[in-house]
C-alpha cells in the first residue's frame, strides 16, 4: 500500500516528475517493449490517434504523446485479461463493494460475459447468443424509445456513425452520450451565437496569437500537449492570461519532457502572464467586466478623435443584437461583477487592457466553464467578448472550447445527438431509403431519469462509464437497475458492469492501439480533434483476446440481428470501413472524398462556416447575447434551506486520473501522493470553520428535494483557491450531484458549483 502523504510540489509541470511517471506506468503493464513501440506511433501517420484527450496533432513531430497519454496508452495495453475464472471467483455483489480504481485495474476483459442473476456471477456467453439475446429484448419493446444508445467520446468516427444509423432505423434518437455530461453548453452557446457548435481556430492560430485567455481548464492533467502549444506561444511574446479557481501549476510552469535544454538545466517555461483565480461561477461577471472596461476605453479613445477599440466594420457587416448587449452591459454596476467574480476591478482592468492591446486574441475554454447553471451564457459572454473586436475567422484569433474524449466532438459531427436537425434526417432517409424518427430523444439526465421512472427497458453503452461519470450516483445505479437488459461495450471492467440491469452483458472491444483485421484485411478508423481535424487511426499491437471484436464489428452484429440486413447489410459494412465512409461521405458535409482525403498525412481539415464568416444562425449573422448576471451564484431557495455555513464546490480530475479511469492514487502536481478522499480549502476557509489540516470531514450537499447526498471520510488539505469555494475528486463526489441540478438550455450537471456544507467527522470513515 503506497504511503498517504501531503507534499507541496515545487517544480514545473511536465520535466522529470512526468518523465518518471511514464517510464513508470511503461513498465507496471508488464509489456514494456511493446509500450514503448506503441508510443513510438501515437499520434503519427500510419500509426494511432491517442485515446486520451482531443488536442491535435502537431505534424513533424518524432514523439507526440504527453504523459498522460503515456498512461492511457500502457492501461490500455496491460498483458493482464480479465477472465472468465475471475467472475468465478467474485460474485457481481462481491465486485461492487470494490472501488473503481481495483475494477478497472484487472485488465482487460477477455470474452463476452452474461450476468447470471442466480450465481450473483457474469458467465461466458458466445458472440452469436449475445446478440440473439440484445435482439431478442430490442425486438419485444412497445415503442423504440424504450431504447437508450449511449454513446463515450473515445468511439471512433465509423463506429459512432453505424450506431446512429442503427438507431435511427430502429426508430429512436434517443442518443445520451459524454458530451452531454461536459461540453453541451459550449456547443448550444457556440450554435447561437455563430451557428456552429464547435471552435474557429487550427491548432496553428496559437502560434500567431498575441494574447491567449484561458478560462476554467488544467491542461497540465487534462490536455498536457496544450501545454505545448501554450510554451510556444509565450515563448513568442504572446500574452497568456489564465483565469481559474484554482491554482494549477501546468498554467504557471512547464518543463518539456521532450526538450534536452530543459530537462538537463534549471531551465522551465513560464506559461501565464497574468493568473486570475475567480470564484467558482464567476467568471462571466469577470468577462462582463472586462467588457465594460473595453467600452468605456472605446468611447474615450472615440472622444479625443481616435480609432475606437471596437471593430465597427466587423460589427455593422456580421452581427446583430449589440445595443441590446451594451444596454445589459451598462446595468451592470461594478459592485456586481466584483462581489460575483471575486477579483477587484483592478485585476479585471489588468485582464482587459491585454486583451484591448492584442491584435489577434483566442479565448479558449473547458469544464470549469461548462460546468455551471448559467454555463451558457458565460459562453455567450466570451463569444461577445470575441465580437467587440472583430476576433474570430483571421489568424491567431477565434474562439476555442477544448475537449476533453478524443473524439468526443467527431461523434457528434457524424450523428450522435438526441436533437438532429431535419436537413440531416433528410440526408439520411434519401440516401437509404428508410424512414427516420422526427421526435427529439434524451439526452444523459433525460435518459436515466426515464429508465429510473421504468420507461426506458434497453440501455446499450458503446464505450463510457456511466455509472461513474453521470451525477446522482445512487439515483443513477437505481436507474440502470430498472433496466430489463443492460449492455456494456467496453475494453475493461468498470462501475456501471456492477451496476446492472435485470440482465446484463458485457461486450469486449479492441482498443484504439490495436490491429483490427476484418474480411477485407487490416481496418482504419477516423477521429476529429477539436480542431475539426480528422485523422486516420491505425492500431499497431496484437489484440489481447481472439474473442474481442471492434466496436465497429459489435454495432454491426447488434444491428443485424435486430433488423436483418435493413436498410442496408450491417455485416458488409463491418468487412470493410471504407464502405462505411463512402456513406459517410455521401450524408455528412465535410466528408466528401473521404477516403482519399484521408491519404494525406495528417488528414484533413473539416473547416468551419463561422471562421469563414457564413453565419449559420436563424438571423444570418452573429448574435450578440443580452443575459443578465445570475442574481446570485447560489439561489436564495437554497442558501434558504441550507441549515449551516455553505461552501460551493467543484469536482475535478487527479493527476493520476482520466475523466473516471484511474490510473494510481497520486495528484503530483496537488501534492497529494496515496490518497484520493482529500478536500481542498483555502486555509483562511479552514480556520473559519474552526477546523484544522488533516481533519477528517463529510460533506452534505443541499438542492430543493428531501434526499440525502453526503459522502465522508475527506481529509482537509490546504490550497490556493477562493475562500467558500472548495474541490475534490469526481467520481467519489458525484453522489453530491443532484440529478436535476443541470445548467440552463444544457442540461448539463453542474459539476463545478455544488452548494454543500461540511461537518467534522471524529476518524477517518466512509459514509
Amino acid at each position: 500500500m503506497k504511503t498517504k502523504k501531503i507534499k507541496s510540489y515545487q517544480g514545473p509541470a511536465g520535466g522529470w516528475g512526468a518523465l518518471a511517471s511514464t517510464t513508470r506506468f511503461v513498465f507496471g503493464s508488464k509489456k514494456p517493449a511493446a509500450n514503448i513501440r506503441n508510443l513510438l506511433r501515437a499520434n503519427q501517420v500510419k500509426g494511432f490517434d491517442c485515446p486520451g484527450c482531443a488536442w491535435g496533432d502537431e505534424q513533424g513531430k518524432h514523439f507526440s504523446f504527453c504523459e498522460n497519454g503515456a498512461k492511457a496508452i500502457s492501461w490500455e495495453a496491460t498483458k493482464k485479461l480479465v477472465t472468465p475464472a475471475f467472475f468465478r471467483q467474485h460474485p457481481l455483489s462481491q465486485l461492487q463493494r470494490q472501488s473503481d480504481y481495483f475494477l478497472e485495474y484487472q485488465g482487460r476483459i477477455e470474452q463476452p460475459m452474461y450476468l447470471n442473476r442466480e450465481t450473483d456471477r457474469y458467465q461466458p456467453i458466445s458472440w452469436d447468443d449475445a446478440f440473439a439475446l440484445i435482439a431478442s429484448h430490442l425486438q419485444a419493446l412497445e415503442d423504440p424509445d424504450q431504447l437508450e444508445l449511449y454513446t463515450s467520446g473515445r468511439a471512433s468516427n465509423e463506429a459512432a456513425y453505424l450506431y446512429q444509423l442503427f438507431g435511427r432505423s430502429f426508430g429512436t434518437n434517443n442518443f445520451p452520450d459524454c458530451s452531454n455530461l461536459c461540453h453541451e453548453a459550449s456547443g448550444v452557446a457556440l450554435t447561437q451565437a455563430i451557428g456552429v457548435g464547435k471552435g474557429t481556430v487550427t491548432l496553428n492560430d496559437f502560434d500567431e496569437a498575441d494574447a491567449i485567455f484561458v478560462f476554467g481548464q488544467n491542461p497540465g492533467t487534462n490536455h498536457p500537449r496544450m501545454l505545448h502549444s501554450l510554451r510556444n506561444a509565450a515563448r513568442g511574446g504572446a500574452a497568456i492570461v489564465s483565469f481559474n479557481n484554482l491554482k494549477e501549476r501546468g498554467l504557471e510552469r512547464f518543463a518539456d519532457p521532450q526538450s534536452p535544454i530543459e530537462m538537463l538545466t534549471p531551465k522551465d517555461s513560464r506559461i501565464s502572464s497574468h493568473y486570475f483565480c475567480p470564484r467558482l461561477g464567476g467568471d462571466m461577471a469577470a468577462i462582463r467586466g472586462m467588457v465594460k472596461c473595453l467600452l468605456e476605453w472605446d468611447a474615450e479613445a472615440l472622444a479625443r478623435g481616435e480609432a475606437g477599440l471596437l471593430d465597427r466594420d466587423f460589427i455593422e457587416q456580421h452581427t446583430l443584437g449589440l445595443d441590446a448587449y451594451i444596454a445589459q452591459v451598462a446595468a451592470t454596476t461594478w459592485q456586481q461583477i466584483t462581489e460575483q467574480s471575486g477579483l477587484s476591478q483592478a485585476q479585471i482592468t489588468q485582464a482587459a487592457a491585454v486583451h484591448a492591446g492584442a491584435e489577434r486574441v483566442i479565448v479558449t475554454w473547458a469544464m470549469g466553464i461548462t460546468q455551471h447553471k448559467h454555463s451558457v451564457a458565460t459562453i455567450r459572454e466570451l463569444v461577445n467578448l470575441q465580437l467587440l473586436r472583430g476576433q474570430l475567422g483571421k489568424p491567431g484569433a477565434g474562439l476555442c472550447p477544448v475537449r476533453g474524449h478524443s473524439n468526443v466532438q467527431g461523434n457528434r459531427t457524424v450523428g450522435i445527438n438526441e436533437q438532429p436537425d431535419t436537413v440531416f434526417l433528410e440526408r439520411l432517409e434519401q440516401h437509404f431509403k428508410h424512414p427516420m424518427p422526427r421526435q427529439a430523444g434524451h439526452n444523459a439526465v433525460a435518459a436515466i431519469q426515464s429508465m429510473l421512472d421504468g420507461k426506458s427497458k434497453v440501455f446499450i453503452a458503446l464505450g463510457g462509464n456511466i455509472a461513474a461519470a453521470a451525477p446522482d450516483t445512487h439515483v443513477t445505479a437505481r436507474a440502470l437497475a430498472h433496466c430489463e437488459l443492460t449492455v456494456q461495450i467496453s475494453t475493461k471492467l468498470n462501475r456501471s458492469h456492477v451496476m446492472a440491469g435485470k440482465e446484463a452483458l458485457i461486450l469486449p472491444c479492441l482498443g484504439r492501439t490495436e490491429q483490427d483485421m476484418q474480411a477485407s484485411g487490416s481496418q482504419f478508423i477516423t477521429v476529429e480533434d477539436s480542431f475539426s481535424m480528422v485523422h486516420a487511426s491505425e492500431g499497431v499491437g496484437k489484440p489481447k483476446s481472439p474473442h474481442q471484436r471492434s466496436e465497429t464489428a459489435i454495432v454491426a452484429g447488434i444491428a443485424q440481428a435486430t433488423l436483418g440486413s435493413k436498410p442496408l447489410d450491417w455485416l458488409a459494412l463491418a468487412d470493410d470501413y471504407d464502405r462505411i465512409r463512402e456513406h459517410i461521405a455521401a450524408t455528412i458535409p465535410g466528408f466528401e472524398r473521404v477516403n482519399e482525403q484521408l491519404q494525406q498525412p495528417g488528414g484533413f481539415y473539416l473547416g468551419n462556416s463561422a471562421a469563414r464568416y457564413q453565419w449559420q444562425t436563424d438571423s444570418g449573422k452573429a448574435n450578440f447575447g443580452a443575459d443578465a448576471l445570475p442574481a446570485s451564484l447560489i439561489p436564495e431557495a437554497i442558501t434558504n434551506r441550507a441549515q449551516g455555513m455553505l461552501s460551493t464546490l467543484q469536482t475535478l480530475r487527479s493527476h493520476d486520473q482520466y475523466n473516471t479511469t484511474i490510473y494510481g492514487m497520486d495528484d503530483r502536481y496537488r501534492g497529494v501522493y496515496g490518497q484520493r478522499m482529500v478536500v481542498f480549502m483555502h486555509p483562511d476557509e479552514i480556520k473559519r470553520r474552526g477546523l484544522k489540516e488533516g481533519d477528517w470531514v463529510e460533506l452534505v450537499s443541499v438542492w430543493l428535494d428531501d434526499t440525502e447526498r453526503k459522502v465522508g471520510g475527506f481529509k482537509v488539505v490546504a490550497y490556493d483557491i477562493p475562500p467558500g469555494d472548495v474541490a475534490a475528486y469526481y467520481p467519489e463526489t458525484n453522489p453530491l450531484v443532484p440529478l436535476h441540478s443541470v445548467g440552463d438550455g444544457s442540461d448539463t450537471p453542474t459539476s463545478k458549483s455544488i452548494p454543500v456544507l461540511i461537518r467534522k467527522q471524529e476518524a477517518e470513515r466512509i459514509i
